[in-house]
């Protein structure tokens, strides 16, 4: 038989029996075989890694051909292996094909071929095998502004061998340990912490860092409770401060159930603007490759340069005369550029494989928006500067301007494979800015997300945007460059696979969360420029694996107690406040 296809239906020329030249799982070529092949889709249809999917391989004979045929496969990623049962068929039979994975396959869809061999013919058939990780779904919660010396202080995590210090050292007084002070997370009527301690590359990390001693954090200006007025840091004051243990109970527990990361670093030396792009770029680069001043870093906040405008009306709809610092990471020198940049990001690895994302933001021109500073992914309608909104796909279908509707996404069933959760300001940890919240802003989420379906495949990344000024006093491991690595921050990873009661000292930083939402999904690495790595290509960081035992048995999720529930987050009718200016 002869054969060809017409809109998808095979249609007979000829009828020599058993001669098939077009099936559902053959090769074209068999029309002179003395033998066909077939098998059935893998079932199941996707397979998660360390587990298996079965076909039914059918070998049918032509004309009485009744030799064995032997069976193989081929295109089988690195760690998985296949198998036959009988591994030969002699005339017409079946053979049940078993294909394992192992927790080494790497996520993603792979084109095999089932192979049967007898004599010198060789036959095939299709099959796609479909691989996905354990972890289901990411949730990346960005928090504010805290060093691990400032937010855990916790006897527990000490014991426990976290590397956490309760004293600082100062240029000014060699030799002295100066402790760490109580204060308030957030601002009680009679208890207020009421300064907010600079963060901005030049000065506060170049003075703190002072060439690797650490020992600068005195010269640190931290800006008063009254607007308008700073106060020169005193001695042992202000950034040599820690935050009372009664005010974040909340992520102390989840810090010593889950794992805690207390070698995780920021990717920049700078404040929040530029922070949150690398978390979902892995740079703050100004453009994409091959353009000018591809080399150039963002580097501080954004300047209000417009009477009445602030900085949380910033990124490609900021008013025409807005800028902020750029940075040539091999000077040092910076220039002021206006603060709309273009780079590949990881929402575009995403985006290619289909996989769907959510940013969660408290509003559309703060500094803490990340797309909103990204060309392509806020793409207003007219040019910047001139721009007033953002309206590109990525940013209508993706960003929520609602922080609290992860919430709802969570308990309708409708939460993405990844997702970012940027708080409001209330609930933020940022001095002054935070009304004390966020812990149980925080305990919300992952009580939600604890106490859903989706508590079986997700796992939760806790970490904070910056040091915020704060004393800490370990020296980042590398520095890159003039910008990039940071100063350390806190990182806390939740999962039913996350070490229990874990301390995880291996190095990260933002990009290692870009590594391990790459490798969780199958993706390939963020592009480089030709003068620029991305983050999550920056040598000897951590992918994350250090925090998970895929073998372990699941673990039970117990609710995180906070004094305030979802509820409270749901049904809070504020206006979601911005930072005041970092």
């Amino acid at each position: 038989m002869t054969g060809f296809r017409i809109m998808g239906v095979c249609v007979s020329l000829a009828a020599t029996a058993g001669l098939l030249a077009c099936g559902g799982g053959s090769s074209p070529s068999q029309a002179t075989s003395n033998f066909q092949i077939s098998a059935t889709p893998l079932s199941p249809g996707t397979v998660t890694v360390g587990s298996a999917a079965t076909s039914t391989v059918t070998v049918t004979d032509v004309a009485g051909f009744d030799s064995p045929v032997s069976l193989a496969c081929s295109g089988l990623p690195s760690g998985a292996s296949c198998s036959f049962n009988p591994a030969s068929v002699a005339g017409s039979g079946s053979s049940k094909l078993t294909v394992a994975t192992s927790q080494g396959t790497t996520p993603g869809s792979y084109p095999l071929s089932v192979q049967g061999t007898s004599g010198s013919t060789n036959q095939s058939a299709p099959l796609t095998l479909a691989v996905q990780s354990i972890i289901q779904h990411i949730v990346v919660i960005f928090q504010e502004n805290r060093s691990p010396d400032n937010l855990f202080q916790d006897p527990k995590l000490i014991a426990a061998g976290a590397n956490i210090q309760n004293y600082g050292i100062s240029a000014a007084q060699p030799g002295v340990h100066i402790p760490l002070s109580p204060v308030p997370l957030g601002c009680p009527p009679d208890n207020c912490q009421t300064y907010d301690p600079d963060h901005s590359h030049i000065p506060a990390f170049v003075d703190m860092y002072d060439n690797g001693k650490m020992d600068g954090a005195y010269e640190i200006v931290s800006k008063c409770a009254k607007p308008g007025t700073y106060c020169l840091n005193g001695l042992g004051n202000y950034s040599y401060a820690y935050v009372q243990q009664s005010d974040v109970a909340p992520y102390f527990q989840m810090a010593e159930t889950y794992t805690f990361a207390d070698n995780m670093f920021q990717s920049n030396q700078g404040p929040s603007f530029p922070a949150h792009q690398y978390l979902i770029s892995g740079s703050s680069s100004l453009a994409p490759p091959g353009q000018p001043n591809s080399n150039l870093l963002n580097a501080e906040l954004p300047l209000a340069l417009t009477s009445g405008n602030s900085d949380n009306d910033t990124g490609c709809t900021a008013p025409p005369t807005e800028t902020a610092a750029a940075i040539d990471p091999a000077t040092g020198v910076e220039t002021q550029v206006y603060p709309c940049f273009d780079r590949p990001t990881l929402t575009d690895l995403l985006n290619a494989k289909n996989i769907s994302w959510k940013y969660y933001a408290p509003s559309a021109g703060s500094i803490w928006t990340a797309p909103n500073a990204i060309s392509h992914m806020c793409g207003p309608n007219v040019p910047p500067p001139n721009a007033t909104a953002c309206t590109a796909s990525d940013w209508t279908n993706n960003v929520v301007l609602n922080s609290a509707q992860v919430l709802t996404d969570i308990s309708n069933n409708q939460l993405a494979a990844v997702s970012w959760v940027i708080p409001s300001g209330q609930a933020s940890d940022h001095p002054v800015t935070t009304d004390g919240s966020g812990p149980s802003w925080v305990a919300s989420v992952v009580n939600a997300i604890g106490n859903s379906p989706y508590w079986a495949n997700t796992a939760i990344l806790i970490t904070w945007d910056d040091w915020g000024g704060w004393y800490d006093h370990v020296v980042p491991p590398l520095i890159l460059n003039h910008y990039e690595i940071g100063f350390r921050v806190p990182l806390i990873v939740i999962s039913p696979y996350a070490k229990a009661n874990y301390i995880s000292h291996t190095f990260y930083e933002f990009g290692s969360t870009l590594k391990f939402i790459e490798n969780t999904f199958g993706l390939s690495q963020i592009a480089p420029t030709a003068t620029l790595l991305f983050a999550d290509q920056f040598p000897g960081t951590g992918d994350l694996s250090d925090c998970f035992d895929y073998n372990q048995t699941p673990l039970v999720f117990h609710t995180i107690p906070a004094p305030l529930d979802a509820n409270f987050f749901l049904n809070d009718k504020r206006t979601p406040s911005d930072p005041d200016d970092d």
